[in-house]
C-alpha cells in the first residue's frame, strides 16, 4: 500500500452520550460499531492545509452542527486525530477508460472510516472518497450546540455500486435563484449523488446565455404569462415571466459542484421543446413563423427544422455549452418532438429523400446522429431520452430511460450505457402521499417506499448486459412547482431514498429499518431549514374486497397511534382507535390521522365511499395499466372511491396506447338499471378521452348482450362522467371496454404518439 497523509488532527476529552444506532444514509456496505466514544471539543484541531477546501468544509459544517470553531493547521503535537490518507490498492482502484465503464471505474469513491481512542482515520481510494468519508463523519456528529461531542468507536468500509447517482431540476417552467441551484447541489452532497443534470431549454424557457445568440435570453428567456392551476383548469395569468443564468453564473455553479465532486450534465433540448429558442430566432423553425414563448405546459408542435442553417446553430450553442460544462455526457433531449411540421416542411420533405429515409421518425434519428457526430468530434458524448432510440439510436449515444424501463432494456442489449429513471419509481413531481391531501402535483403516486424499491438493474438483462446500466437518477420537473420552498418538500425526503438505492445498499425487504434511519434525519432537515414532506407520518390507506363493500385498512408509522370517524367528523384523541380494516357497506365518508403524545402528527385523510352492487367485486383486465398508473391493479374500478379529475394519482388507472377492457362478476344474479364510469381528459399530458365505451352484459359469462355504445361526443359533453341508464336486467357478469384514443392526431399535443386513456370507478345500480 501506498499513502500520501492529508492528516486532521483532533484533540480529545472524555464525557459520555451514547449512540448505539448509527442513521446513516446511504446504509454503508459494511459497519462494525465497537465499545467506547472519540470525543469532539473545543481544543479540536484540523490538521491540514489551510486552503484544502475538505478542511474547511469540515470546518464550516462542524461549526454549524455543534458550534465548535475547531483550528485548521498543518502543525500539531496533539495526541488525538483524524488522519485522511490517499489509499491505492493495486488491483481494485483503475482508470476510467475512455467509456466510463462502470466496470473499471466501480470503487471511485471508496473510503474507510475508523474511529479509535485516538484516531478517527479515513484512507480513501481517491479525492471523491475523501469527500463521501467527510459527509459519513458528519451524519455521526449531531446538530446540538454543546462543548463536548461523542462519536462512537466504529470501523466503516463503504464504496458506491454505481458510477451514475444523479437528481434532475427543470429550471425552464419555473426559474430558479443561483444561490438555490447551489443549495440543490449541497442537498445532492449530503447524500453523496454525483450528477446533477441541469434542464436549461424548453418551450416554456432558455435559461442560459448564449452570446453568439442574445435574442435566445433577450426574448426566449420570458414569456407574457404562464398556466396556473391545474392543466385541465386550462388559466392563465398574464404577468411576463422568466430569467436565465449568466454565463459567469454558470461557471461558479459549476465549479461549486466540482468541489462537492458534482458533475453538472446540461440539456439543451432538440429536434423538440424548442419554442422559446424559435421565438428568438424564428428562423430556425419550418414555418418561419413568428412565435412566443409557451404558456402553456406540454408539448407543442412548433419543432426544429433539420436544414443545414439549423444545425449550424445548434453547433454553436453547443460549443460555448461545452466550454461552460466539463461533463463528459450532454443532454440533447431528443424526447416527445411531434413530427406535424415536419411532415408539410419541404427542407424536411427534401431531407428525407436526399438522405434516403423512410420517415420523420428516421429523420429524427438523422437529426440525433448529425448531432452526436458533432459532439463527439468535441471529445464529448451525447445521452438522451429514451425516444432517441427511435429510427435508430445514434451509434455511441447514452440512453436515459423515463418511460418506463423497456428502453434501456432495449438500449443495453444493444451495447449501449444507460441511466435507468422510469416514472413509475423516479418522477418526483408525482404525489408522495394521499394526493387529496398534496398541492397539485402532474400525477401518478411516487412515496418513500416505492422510490426506495426501485432496482437500476432490470432482470431481463443477462451479467454481461447489465454492465450498460450506468445507474439511476430522479427527475423534478416544475409544472406545478414555483418556489424553491415547494422543490424542497417534493425532493425531500425522497432524495434519501433514491441515494441508497443509487449507493447499492437499498433492501426492499428491511424498507422499516430504512424508515426509522430516515425519520430521524428529519431533526437533520429542521435544523437546516429545509422544507421537507412529511407524508411518511400520513395515514395511507388500502381497499379491499369485502362481504357487502370493501374493507378499509389504513397504515401508518404506528398504526396504534390511528384515530378515524365515520360520519364525516374530524378525528381527536378520543375519536374510535383503529384495530383493524373497517368494513364499508353503504355510502359514508371515514376521517383519520395519526396522533402521537396527544397531538395529531399528520394531516387528516378524507375518503368518501359510493358503494354500489358492483362495489368490492371481482373484476378482471384484458390489458393491465401501465406501471405508473396503476398501484391498485384492476380492483381500482371497484373500490368504491371516485378519482379526482385534477389530481390523477393512485385512484385512476391509466393504459397508454391500450383499451380497458374490464369484467366485473357481480358474485351472483342481480337486477340492474344504471352504471356510470368515470373517464379523463388532460391533453397537454396526453390524456384523451376515449372514442367509445361499449358496455355489455351476461347472465352465464359467456353470451353477452349489448347494452349500449356511448359515442366520442356523448362522453365530451358529459366531461367523461358517463351515466348509463337502461331497462331491468337480470345479470351476473358486466363487460365494460373503453376504446383507447389511439395514436394521437397532428394538430394536437403528443402528435404521434399513444394516448393515455385514464379510466376510474364502475358503478352498478
Amino acid at each position: 500500500m501506498k499513502y500520501k497523509i492529508l492528516t486532521l488532527l483532533l484533540l480529545i476529552s472524555t464525557i459520555s452520550i451514547a449512540q448505539q444506532t448509527l442513521n446513516l444514509i446511504p446504509k454503508p456496505n459494511s459497519v462494525e460499531i465497537k465499545k467506547g466514544h472519540f470525543v469532539l471539543n473545543k481544543e479540536t484541531v484540523i490538521l491540514a492545509d489551510e486552503n484544502s477546501f475538505e478542511a474547511k468544509f469540515l470546518q464550516k459544517e462542524i461549526k454549524n452542527k455543534t458550534g465548535l470553531q475547531l483550528k485548521i493547521s498543518l502543525n500539531s503535537n496533539s495526541i488525538s486525530k483524524i488522519g485522511f490518507y490517499d489509499l491505492l490498492l493495486p488491483g481494485v482502484i483503475t482508470k476510467t477508460d475512455s467509456l466510463g465503464n462502470r466496470s473499471t471505474n466501480r470503487n471511485k469513491g471508496q473510503y474507510f472510516l475508523r474511529v479509535e481512542k485516538n484516531d478517527i482515520t479515513i484512507a480513501q481510494a481517491d479525492n471523491v472518497g475523501n469527500f463521501y468519508g467527510i459527509q459519513t463523519l458528519l451524519q455521526l456528529i449531531p446538530f446540538e450546540k454543546k462543548s463536548e461531542i461523542k462519536i462512537p468507536y466504529l470501523s466503516i468500509s463503504d464504496q458506491p455500486k454505481f458510477q451514475w447517482r444523479g437528481m434532475h431540476l427543470d429550471v425552464c417552467r419555473h426559474f430558479f435563484p443561483k444561490d438555490f441551484i447551489k443549495k440543490y447541489i449541497d442537498y445532492l452532497a449530503m447524500y453523496k449523488m454525483n450528477t446533477f443534470h441541469w434542464h436549461l431549454t424548453d418551450d416554456q424557457g432558455w435559461r442560459i446565455e448564449i452570446k453568439k445568440y442574445p435574442k435566445l435570453t433577450e426574448v426566449g428567456a420570458w414569456r407574457n404569462g404562464s398556466m396556473i392551476g391545474h392543466y385541465t383548469d386550462q388559466t392563465f395569468d398574464s404577468i411576463r415571466y422568466g430569467g436565465f443564468y449568466t454565463q459567469e453564473d454558470i461557471k461558479e455553479i459549476v465549479t461549486y459542484a466540482k468541489e462537492r465532486h458534482i458533475t453538472i450534465v446540461p440539456e439543451i433540448e432538440m429536434p423538440g421543446h424548442a419554442l422559446a429558442a424559435l421565438a428568438s430566432y424564428p428562423e430556425f423553425s419550418c414555418t418561419g413563423g413568428p412565435f412566443e414563448v409557451g404558456k402553456t405546459w406540454g408539448v407543442l408542435e412548433d419543432v426544429f427544422c433539420p436544414k443545414d442553417e439549423t444545425f449550424t446553430f445548434l453547433e454553436n450553442i453547443l460549443v460555448e455549452v461545452m466550454e461552460l460544462f466539463p461533463s463528459e455526457y450532454i443532454h440533447i433531449g431528443g424526447d416527445e418532438c411531434p413530427k406535424v411540421r415536419w411532415k408539410s416542411c419541404p427542407h424536411c420533405q427534401k431531407r428525407i429523400k436526399d438522405e434516403n429515409l423512410k420517415d420523420e421518425h428516421e429523420l429524427q434519428s438523422y437529426f440525433i446522429q448529425r448531432i452526436e457526430k458533432f459532439v463527439n468530434s468535441k471529445g464529448r458524448k451525447i445521452i438522451g431520452w429514451d425516444e432517441i432510440l427511435e429510427g435508430g439510436l445514434a451509434p455511441n449515444a447514452a440512453v436515459m430511460s423515463w418511460r418506463g424501463t423497456e428502453g434501456g432494456i432495449a438500449a443495453a442489449k444493444q451495447k449501449h450505457f444507460v441511466v435507468m429513471s422510469p416514472g413509475s419509481h423516479c418522477y418526483f413531481d408525482h404525489y408522495q402521499g394521499e394526493p387529496k391531501n398534496e398541492p397539485i402535483a402532474f400525477g401518478g403516486y411516487t412515496n418513500v417506499e416505492k422510490v426506495y424499491s426501485f432496482n437500476p438493474v432490470p432482470k431481463e438483462l443477462f451479467a454481461e448486459e447489465s454492465k450498460y446500466i450506468l445507474g439511476a437518477q430522479a427527475n423534478l420537473w416544475t409544472e406545478y412547482i414555483n418556489t424553491p420552498e415547494h422543490v424542497e418538500y417534493m425532493l425531500f425526503p425522497r432524495i434519501a431514498a433514491l441515494s441508497e438505492v443509487v449507493w447499492g445498499t437499498s433492501n426492499p425487504n428491511e424498507y422499516k429499518e430504512f424508515e426509522k434511519r430516515l425519520i430521524s434525519h428529519f431533526e437533520i432537515y429542521d435544523k437546516k431549514g429545509i422544507n421537507y414532506s412529511k407524508a411518511i407520518f400520513e395515514v395511507t390507506s388500502k381497499v379491499q374486497p369485502a362481504e357487502n363493500g370493501v374493507a378499509f385498512e389504513l397504515k401508518s408509522a404506528n398504526p396504534n397511534g390511528i384515530k378515524y370517524t365515520i360520519n364525516g367528523s374530524e378525528p381527536n384523541t378520543n375519536s374510535i382507535s383503529y384495530e383493524k380494516p373497517i368494513l364499508v357497506t353503504k355510502n359514508q365518508t371515514i376521517k383519520a390521522a395519526y396522533f402521537e403524545n396527544g397531538k395529531a402528527k399528520s394531516a387528516t385523510i378524507e375518503q368518501p365511499f359510493f358503494i354500489t352492487k358492483s362495489t368490492g367485486k371481482k373484476i378482471e383486465l384484458v390489458h393491465q395499466p401501465h406501471e405508473n398508473y396503476g398501484i391498485g391493479g384492476s380492483f381500482t374500478l371497484v373500490d368504491g372511491m371516485k378519482g379526482n379529475p385534477s389530481k390523477f394519482g393512485r385512484d385512476w388507472l391509466g393504459f397508454w396506447g391500450k383499451d380497458m377492457n374490464a369484467t366485473i362478476d357481480l358474485g351472483k344474479t342481480e337486477t340492474i338499471s344504471k352504471i356510470s364510469i368515470n373517464t379523463l381528459s388532460s391533453e397537454g399530458s396526453w390524456i384523451y378521452y376515449p372514442k367509445s365505451i361499449g358496455i355489455l352484459v351476461s347472465k352465464d359469462g359467456d353470451n353477452y348482450i349489448p347494452i349500449t355504445i356511448v359515442s366520442s361526443k356523448e362522453i365530451k359533453e358529459t366531461k367523461g362522467k358517463i351515466v348509463v341508464e337502461f331497462d331491468k336486467q337480470n345479470v351476473q357478469f358486466i363487460k365494460v371496454i373503453a376504446e383507447n384514443n389511439g395514436i394521437i392526431s397532428d394538430g394536437n399535443p403528443g402528435a404521434g404518439s399513444n394516448s393515455w386513456l385514464f379510466v376510474d370507478e364502475i358503478s352498478v345500480e
